[in-house]
C-alpha cells in the first residue's frame, strides 16, 4: 500500500534517475579506491540513508517491471510511442538534473567569498568594525551592545545566559584621517543563573587570550594599507571568529540546561589542558636525558616517542593535538624558527627546539603546510553512536600505550555527556576527534587493519564488526589503501598490483635505487572524524594514526607510477653496446658499479586477531600494542659474487631513541651501525637504506 505522504514516482525512469545525478551521493572527498562508507566519515548518516533509498527504489522498480510483463505489447505503433516517450522523458530528466547540479554546486561552494566590505574611508572603519562584531555575536545567538567612545576607550559586552564577554577597545585618533583600534583587554566570565552551588562562577584566561587574538588578527588585516590588504583573508578570519562565538553559545546552552554543575562544559578543556601539558613536559625532560649536550628536546623525536603535543585553544575554543610531523615539515619548521629570545621557560610546557609560539603560528596559517597531522577535540551536534549509551564500556578496556617515556600516568578524563541534557530542542551532542578542521582539509588514508584497531579502542565489545565486514574483494581493480595514497587521478579505475620509483642519492654516494612496491591486499579508508568519550581513547587513537602517518609520509616521499605505465627511465642506453677493457676487468674483480640497484618494497600487514572469540588466548597487546607497529620491508641482492638477498626491516617503534627500529638480515661481512641508519630514517632517508648498505658493502 502506497504511503500518501511519500507517493511513488510516476515512472521507473523517474525513480532511478534520482540516483544518477552527480550530487546524488555524499562524496566527502571519496577516492575511487576508498571504502568511504564507514562510521568514521564526516557524514555516515547521509550515506546510509542514500543506500537505503537505493534498496527501496530497486524493490519498487522490480515490482513494477514484473507487473508489465503480463501486458500484451504486440502493437508496433504502441511500442514506438513508448520508446519516444521514454526518450523525451530521459532528455527532460537529464536537463533538469544538470541545472539542479549547477545551482547546488554554486550554492555549496566552500572557500568562495568576495571578501569583507571594508569601507574606503578610514575614518569610518572603527564604526564599521564595531557593527560587524555585534552582527557576529547576534548571529551566534548572543545579546550584544557597545557603549559610546569615551577617552579613547570603547566597551563592548556580548553574552548568553551563562557566558559573558567583556571587551575594551583602545582607539588612537592621533591621526584623525587614519584612526587605529586595537583590543586593550578582553575578559570572559560564566555563571549559572539562580544557582546555589559554590562553584557556579568562573573564567578562563586561556579563552580570553584566544578570543583576543582572533579579534586582533581581524583588525590587523582590515587596518592594513589598501595596497596590501587582503579582503578575502579578512573575510576568512571573520568567519572563524563567528564560528568561535557560535561554538561558545553551544556550551552556553548546555551549561544552562544542566543547571548546577553546568560550568563543566567551560572548565573541562582548561583542566585537561593543564594535566596533559604537565605530562608532555615530563616526557620532554626524559628525552633531554638521552640527548647529549642539548637543553631542548627535538620536536620530531618528541612526537615519535611521546604522547601527542597538546595545543589548547589553537583553532577552536577547545584543544588540539599535534600528532605527526614529516621530516621535511620539521626541517622547515626548525629553519624558520626565530632566534631564541630571553623568554623565561614555563614549567608546565615541554622544552622543545621549536618555540611554542612559532608552532602555533605555523599551524594556524592558511593554508596549513603539508606533512602536518593535527587532530582537534570538538563538540559536534551529531547523535552519539549506539555503544555510547552504555556508560559501563568507558573503562571496560585499558589499552597499553606504546609510549614508554613516562609510565606512572594517572590522567583519566571522561568528557561531559549531553545525552541526559537534551538541550537545544532535544538535539544531542557528541565529542569528536576531527582530522579535517571542520572539512577544510582532507582526512587521513588508513589501512583496514588500523581502522579495526581504532574501532576496537572506541567499542571493544563490538558485535557487528563494522570494519571486518569490508573484505578485500578479489575482483579486478578492487583497490588497496596504497592506491588511495598514491593515485591522484580520480578517473583511474584500475588498481595496479605494483608501483615503481627511482630513488637517487642527493650526494651520489650510491647508484640509483629502482624501487618496486607491491601493493598490499588490504582495502583502505579515509579517516575524518571519530566519536570519543575519554582522554585515553584519544591517546590510543592518535597513537594508531601516528603510525599510519609515518608510513604514509615514507611512501609519498617518492614519485611512484604504476608498473608498466610511464616507468621512469634511469638514463640513456645508447652506450650499452660499448664495452671497454676497464669494464671487463671490473666484472672479473666484482667491482663494477651497476646502473641501478633493484629493491623490492613490501608493507607487511598485521595478522588478524581473534577478537570475536571471547575465550581465545589473545593478548591485549596483540590488538593495539607494539607487536602491531607499522613496518616497511626492503629486499635487495647481495653484493657479487655472494648470492642471496639482503632484507632491511624498518618498524615504527617509540621505544627506540629515534622512534624507529632497523633490522638487517644478510649483508655478510658488512659492519653496519644500526643507530646511524635509525638517524637516517629520522631525517627522511628511509628508502635510501639499501643504497647505504650497498656502499658499506663495497667499502669493506
Amino acid at each position: 500500500m502506497t504511503d500518501p505522504k511519500n507517493p511513488l514516482p510516476a515512472t521507473v525512469l523517474t525513480a532511478l534517475q534520482q540516483f544518477t545525478s552527480p550530487d546524488a551521493f555524499p562524496t566527502n572527498g571519496l577516492h575511487p579506491f576508498s571504502h568511504g562508507f564507514h562510521p568514521f566519515a564526516s557524514s555516515p548518516e547521509d550515506t546510509l540513508s542514500t543506500l537505503r533509498g537505493i534498496v527501496d527504489t530497486t524493490n519498487q522498480a522490480a515490482v513494477s517491471l514484473n507487473a508489465h510483463l503480463s501486458l500484451p505489447l504486440s502493437n508496433p505503433r504502441l511500442l514506438s510511442l513508448y520508446r519516444q516517450h521514454a526518450s523525451i522523458s530521459h532528455a527532460v530528466q537529464q536537463s533538469d538534473q544538470r541545472m539542479r547540479h549547477v545551482v547546488n554546486t554554486l550554492r555549496k561552494r566552500v572557500g568562495i567569498t568576495f571578501g569583507e566590505d571594508v569601507p574606503l574611508e578610514r575614518m569610518q572603519l572603527i564604526d564599521w568594525f564595531l557593527k560587524r562584531l555585534l552582527e557576529w555575536a547576534t548571529s551566534a545567538g548572543m545579546e550584544a551592545f557597545n557603549e559610546p567612545e569615551s577617552d579613547g576607550r570603547v566597551a563592548v559586552v556580548m553574552g548568553g545566559k551563562v557566558l559573558v564577554v567583556d571587551i575594551i577597545f583602545a582607539v588612537d585618533r592621533t591621526d584623525p584621517v587614519n584612526p587605529v583600534i586595537d583590543v586593550a583587554s578582553l575578559k570572559t566570565a560564566y555563571a549559572i543563573p539562580n544557582s546555589t552551588a559554590d562553584s557556579s562562577t568562573g573564567n578562563s584566561i586561556s579563552m580570553d587570550g584566544f578570543l583576543a587574538g582572533a579579534i586582533r588578527a581581524f583588525l590587523k588585516e582590515v587596518q592594513k594599507d589598501d595596497s596590501v590588504r587582503d579582503n578575502v583573508e579578512a573575510a576568512r578570519i571573520g568567519n572563524l571568529l563567528s564560528d568561535h562565538l557560535s561554538y561558545l553559545m553551544k556550551l552556553d546552552h548546555l551549561a544552562l540546561s544542566e543547571g548546577d554543575g553546568g560550568l563543566r562544559w567551560f572548565t573541562v578543556i582548561d583542566r585537561m589542558a593543564m594535566d596533559v601539558e604537565n605530562l608532555a613536559s615530563r616526557e620532554a625532560n626524559v628525552l633531554l636525558s638521552t640527548e647529549r649536550g642539548s637543553s631542548v628536546a627535538p620536536l620530531d623525536v618528541f612526537l615519535m616517542r611521546a604522547h601527542t603535543l597538546p595545543l589548547p585553544y589553537l583553532t577552536t575554543p577547545s584543544i588540539s593535538f599535534l600528532t605527526y610531523l614529516s621530516p621535511l615539515a620539521y626541517l622547515k619548521l626548525l629553519r624558520t624558527s626565530p632566534a631564541a629570545g630571553p623568554t623565561p621557560p614555563r614549567p608546565h610546557l615541554p622544552s622543545l627546539d621549536v618555540p611554542f609560539q612559532h608552532i602555533r603560528n605555523v599551524l594556524t596559517s592558511h593554508p596549513r603546510p603539508p606533512g602536518i597531522t593535527l587532530a582537534t577535540l570538538v563538540l559536534s551536534p551529531t547523535p552519539p553512536p549506539a555503544h555510547h549509551a552504555d556508560s559501563t564500556l568507558i573503562s571496560a578496556i585499558d589499552t597499553k600505550s606504546s609510549s614508554t617515556l613516562v609510565t606512572d600516568i594517572k590522567i583519566d578524563f571522561i568528557f561531559p555527556a549531553a545525552r541526559e541534557v537534551q538541550a537545544l530542542q532535544g538535539q544531542q551532542f557528541t565529542w569528536i576527534l576531527d582530522f579535517t578542521e571542520g572539512g577544510k582539509y582532507p582526512g587521513i588514508v588508513m589501512s583496514q587493519s588500523r581502522m579495526r584497531e581504532i574501532e576496537f579502542v572506541i567499542n571493544p565489545f563490538n558485535e557487528m564488526g563494522g570494519m571486518d565486514n569490508v573484505p578485500m574483494m578479489p575482483s579486478f581493480g578492487a583497490g588497496s589503501w596504497v592506491d588511495i595514497l598514491l593515485i591522484r587521478d580520480p578517473q583511474t579505475q584500475v588498481s595496479p598490483e605494483r608501483y615503481t620509483a627511482v630513488y637517487t642519492s642527493p650526494n651520489s654516494v650510491h647508484p640509483p635505487l629502482q624501487l618496486r612496491l607491491t601493493a598490499p591486499d588490504e582495502p583502505g579508508f579515509v579517516l575524518e572524524t571519530i566519536p570519543v568519550r575519554t582522554l585515553k581513547e584519544v591517546w590510543s587513537i592518535l597513537e594508531i594514526v601516528r603510525a599510519q602517518c609515518w608510513l604514509n609520509e615514507i611512501l609519498t616521499s617518492c614519485q611512484w607510477v604504476p608498473e608498466g605505465l610511464n616507468m621512469p627511465v634511469l638514463g640513456d642506453d645508447a652506450d650499452d653496446n660499448e664495452v671497454t677493457e676497464d669494464d671487463l676487468q671490473a666484472v672479473l674483480k666484482g667491482s663494477i658499479q651497476p646502473r641501478s640497484i633493484p629493491v623490492n618494497v613490501k608493507l607487511p600487514t598485521p595478522p588478524p586477531t581473534d577478537r570475536d572469540n571471547l575465550f581465545a588466548d589473545t593478548d591485549m597487546d596483540d590488538v593495539v600494542g607494539p607487536s602491531r607497529h607499522a613496518q616497511i620491508k626492503m629486499t635487495t641482492p647481495e653484493r657479487p659474487p655472494i648470492s642471496g638477498l639482503v632484507d632491511i626491516l624498518v618498524a615504527f617503534d617509540p621505544s627506540r631513541p629515534r622512534g624507529v627500529a632497523v633490522e638487517i638480515s644478510g649483508a655478510m661481512g658488512v659492519d653496519v651501525n644500526v643507530e646511524v641508519l635509525e638517524e637516517v630514517c629520522r631525517r627522511g632517508g628511509l628508502l635510501g637504506l639499501p643504497g647505504r648498505v650497498w656502499k658499506k658493502a663495497h667499502e669493506s
